[in-house]
């Protein structure tokens, strides 16, 4: 129960990352310490980047569900490998989607 829990409370984090984009004035960057590009339409972007980070957020609270058979229970590798292939969609989403739609050419 505490380990859905916390993957519960991190998920949280990326729908509240997701809200504050909506309401983001500047370009809201993917990438840790990376330079932003210029966007064509900031308000899009931000939408759309907000709607992905959402959506990455609900994913991980359904992938957390198999945790609730406890932390020992064979399901729980569900949720773990379920979390990495999630994560590796949403950076190929981001790269492929997003920044090929909005980069200023």
């Amino acid at each position: 129960m505490l380990a859905f829990i916390i993957f519960v409370m991190v998920a949280l984090i990326f729908v509240a990352i997701g809200i504050s984009a909506f309401f983001a004035k500047k370009p809201m960057g993917f990438f840790a310490n990376a330079e932003m590009f210029e966007v064509t339409d900031v308000k899009a972007y931000n939408r759309a980047v907000g709607i992905m980070w959402c959506i990455y957020g609900i994913v991980m609270i359904i992938f957390g569900i198999p945790l609730l058979a406890g932390q020992n229970s064979p399901y729980a590798l569900i949720s773990m490998a379920g979390v990495v292939v999630e994560t590796i969609a949403l950076v190929v989403v981001y790269v492929l989607v997003i920044e090929k739609k909005y980069r200023k050419r």
